[in-house]
């Protein structure tokens, strides 16, 4: 979900409990398939390990996915979750023990107040880079159709594709959109510093603005597309408790004659990812350009990524299911 406010940039610092501003700068607006991942014991492959976080189903690891050049992604270093302001005080151990040093939320200002701030262990950097559509609002589709109980007008807000032709529209702006490209950029940035992982991305649900960064990391390493797709869509699988409660709930409770209707907005669709790429295409040719004049990184920003999140040793094509590592080192995927 998305709320209303204005985007700005704030990074706090979480100690001993307490939460303290360093920096503010305000300014406008099923896995066994996968070709990709690293091997196991007797070649099974282990990616999109959940953290097995109560107060966040989604929270998985990237770690395990194959690079460009055969190298795998560590374990622990880049990690993806749907919002920490959730997490239970049995939660906080486990957090504790992942050794993160950044935390990033990518909820807008309206939906921290809303919703609450990060549960996190002492000693975790909170950076904050909302990102938030006012053209493609998620929260007021939603609270619309809630508003009026009329199964006709939901159909009329919902129906025949207006849901989806709304998620679409949202993953063509965090493409076309310079403050989105700054956001995600400022993330990629991060997880290059010499001092950005273990760091965790988050939005709300962990699927939208999660699932496009975590696109926009694993394809800058040379992760296949079918391999990012697949990781994008496992949010479905991790969510599905939650979709389906929220679905009864509304149904149970006479609010919605037909709660499926929402279903576009908050499960993962392939279809609004491949839009998200397609813009990239369409506006810079491939991912190549739209890494250096779309989202204004360079090669020292891919290095860092490389040098952080990749192992030295380059994986056995032979031990992986399906196949080897590419050869090159161009950032478009194979």
């Amino acid at each position: 979900m998305q709320y209303r406010a204005p985007l700005c940039h704030v990074t706090v610092r979480i100690c001993n409990g307490g939460a303290r501003v360093v920096d503010q700068h305000t300014e406008p607006a099923g896995f066994r398939s996968v070709r990709n991942a690293s091997p196991e014991p007797y070649g099974t492959p282990l990616v999109g390990r959940s953290l097995g976080l109560r107060g966040a189903l989604n929270a998985r690891d990237l770690g395990g996915y194959r690079a460009a050049d055969g190298r795998i992604l560590r374990r622990g270093v880049a990690l993806r979750s749907d919002g920490l302001n959730h997490v239970t005080a049995e939660d906080i151990g486990p957090l504790g023990a992942l050794g993160l040093r950044s935390v990033v939320d990518l909820r807008s200002m309206g939906e921290v107040r809303e919703a609450g701030l990060d549960r996190l262990p002492a000693g975790v950097t909170l950076h904050h880079l909302p990102l938030l559509a006012t053209d493609f609002d998620v929260f007021v589709l939603v609270r619309d159709a809630l508003a009026d109980h009329s199964p006709q007008r939901q159909r009329a807000l919902l129906g025949d594709g207006r849901a989806a032709a709304l998620m679409t529209g949202l993953y063509r702006w965090f493409v076309t959109d310079r403050v989105a490209r700054e956001r995600f950029a400022a993330l990629l940035r991060l997880l290059a510093a010499p001092e950005g992982p273990p760091l965790l991305f988050h939005c709300t649900a962990g699927k939208d603005r999660t699932g496009w960064a975590a696109a926009l990391l694993l394809t800058a390493l040379g992760v296949d597309r079918g391999t990012v797709r697949t990781d994008y869509l496992l949010t479905n699988e991790r969510s599905a408790p939650v979709v389906r409660r929220v679905l009864d709930d509304l149904g149970g409770r006479g609010l919605m004659r037909e709660p499926e209707l929402l279903l576009p907005v908050f499960r993962a669709d392939g279809g609004y990812l491949d839009a998200a790429f397609a813009e990239v295409e369409a506006g810079w040719g491939g991912f190549d350009a739209f890494w250096r004049d779309g989202l204004g990184l360079d090669d020292e920003v891919l290095a860092g990524l490389r040098a952080n999140l990749l192992d030295d040793v380059v994986a056995d094509p032979v031990a992986g299911p399906g196949g080897g590592p590419a050869t090159g080192g161009r950032l478009s995927p194979r």
